[in-house]
């Protein structure tokens, strides 16, 4: 009965809940919340300082008392109570600027495609003490995929490759569920390590993680590019001890990562392998699609599509399409609740 009566002010969420980045979806608004999935406590009091793009631009700056730390990792909780305090902390702003007594909304969260029960069971169990009346679950590929506006609930196939900060997810859908699917541990965050381990062995330089990042985004490619970019890094020199900086160009990060890129289309490739032929066929007429942040890597596409020989687009705006898609299974719960995972013991 009360759970009726504060569904009608509360607001359905859906969550990409990711290692990089947390993404909320609301009903009839479109995604409202796009922020880093970091978070900044203070030890001594326990209590959080900053969420998501705050607590971000601390990381690597903070005093000793103060902890600036992503509670996910690979798509998993790492840390309960901290990813139960962000989402408290999303769900309690979502609701802020409407009037709501008790914000109970209905929650959706995107998850990885090889966790765990007891994985599950963190994630339902965070949405729930966070303030979610019920909590479903769905896989990150079937929601990117809803949200790429792909005909997931046909008998036709249709591949996916989510790549995302901490996993790289490939699945083939078809009937409104997985068929085949990998998930591996090499994606964004895995391409920003190997960056610094390059600019470490190459040049002795000591490399932050951020500044890493940003060459990935500003000169990052997975094939050469007819014009070539430079960016300044500038880290600590190993040997001295001091700042310094060194002008590199695209040819040098994609030095840096074409090895962890070789093992995402070789994933790809095995995927396939383990496609029924049928399934393959119409992959090969409609091609593959990208979603997640790490689509945007530039000529991703034209890399897996070399390997492949398979047509591969880029979704638009790949990186809110697990976001967009849990926003379309909300708004239409009843004809889309094949789609969801079943929920753990003693959840709901």
């Amino acid at each position: 009965m009360f759970n009726r009566i504060f569904g009608k002010f509360s607001k359905d969420l859906g969550i990409d809940l990711g290692t990089a980045n947390t993404l909320v979806h609301i009903k009839d608004r479109g995604i409202v919340i796009n922020e880093p999935s970091v978070v900044a406590v203070n030890t001594r009091t326990n209590q959080i300082l900053a969420v998501g793009e705050e607590a971000k631009k601390m990381v690597g700056k903070t005093p000793a008392h103060i902890v600036a730390t992503r509670p996910l990792v690979n798509g998993v909780i790492s840390d309960f109570e901290v990813t139960e305090k962000m989402l408290k902390y999303f769900i309690d702003r979502v609701h802020k600027e409407s009037f709501t007594l008790i914000p109970r909304p209905r929650v959706i969260i995107g998850i990885p495609l090889d966790i765990t029960e007891v994985e599950k069971k963190a994630v339902e169990d965070a949405a729930l003490s966070a303030g979610a009346r019920e909590v479903y679950l769905i896989e990150e590929p079937m929601a990117a995929a809803i949200g790429a506006r792909l005909p997931v609930q046909d008998s036709s196939g249709n591949m996916v490759v989510d790549m995302g900060g901490g996993t790289t997810e490939i699945a083939v859908i078809s009937l409104g569920g997985v068929v085949t699917s990998r998930s591996i541990k090499i994606a964004g965050d895995h391409l920003n390590e190997n960056i610094v381990q390059y600019a470490r062995d190459e040049f002795n330089l000591m490399l932050g993680e951020k500044v890493a990042e940003e060459m990935k985004i500003k000169i990052g490619s997975a094939v050469e590019l007819k014009e070539k970019l430079e960016f300044k890094m500038r880290g600590r020199d190993i040997i001295s001890g001091l700042p310094k900086e060194i002008l590199i160009d695209d040819a040098h990060v994609r030095e840096a990562i074409i090895r962890s890129i070789k093992l995402i289309i070789e994933n790809i490739k095995l995927t396939l392998e383990n496609t029924p032929p049928e399934l393959v066929a119409d992959i090969y007429e409609r091609g593959m699609i990208l979603t997640g942040g790490g689509a945007l890597l530039k000529g991703l596409d034209k890399a897996i599509m070399k390997a492949t020989q398979i047509p591969v687009r880029v979704a638009a705006d790949p990186l809110t399409c697990v976001a967009r898609g849990t926003g379309v299974v909300l708004d239409d719960l009843n004809q889309l609740k094949d789609v969801l995972v079943p929920p753990t013991e003693g959840a709901g």
